[in-house]
């Protein structure tokens, strides 16, 4: 019996030890402290002049900026740790920021995590693929005129590779 009980307690403590961190979202503007910038391939500037950073603007412009089906796909980590209406850092996550695709970043942000891919990964991060775009863009959408990630994906990329 004592051997039983000593496994479910070990066995409890591992599975609670996978699952004691739920990433939560940090805001592009903590993304931008690192990925800025020429020397950086000026991504957050790229993603800034782009139409996700744009996104939550398009709301208010047709007087939908509370409604929760539009939230979803306008905001960042809508409902979750991220955008909360009428939270104090409610503005940190409007619009489609760098976490909406690339997952919440509490734990890959730090650079000696970010500068190993796989770690990065295991940490969260996210490789957006047509799947990821495809929760928003998608025939739910009322603007939804056919989604082409190959072609699309082109003109949002802010890709940097290190050379």
């Amino acid at each position: 019996m004592k051997n039983t009980l000593m496994t479910l307690i070990i066995v409890a403590f591992v599975f609670s030890i996978g699952y004691a961190e739920d990433f939560t979202y940090i805001g592009s503007k903590k993304c931008k402290m690192c990925h800025k910038g020429e020397k950086k391939g000026m991504v957050f500037e790229k993603w800034e002049k782009g139409p996700h950073a744009k996104a939550f603007e398009t709301l208010k412009k047709e007087g939908a900026e509370t409604k929760p089906e539009c939230l979803v796909c306008h905001t960042t980590g809508y409902d979750k740790s991220g955008y909360k209406i009428g939270e104090a850092n409610a503005a940190d996550f409007e619009g489609v920021g760098c976490e909406s695709c690339h997952g919440p970043g509490s734990a890959y942000k730090k650079i000696s995590v970010m500068k190993d891919k796989a770690q990065a990964m295991e940490n969260g991060l996210i490789i957006p693929d047509a799947k990821v775009c495809t929760q928003c863009h998608n025939e739910k959408s009322k603007d939804f005129k056919g989604f082409k990630f190959d072609e699309y994906v082109k003109k949002i990329d802010h890709t940097y590779i290190k050379k």
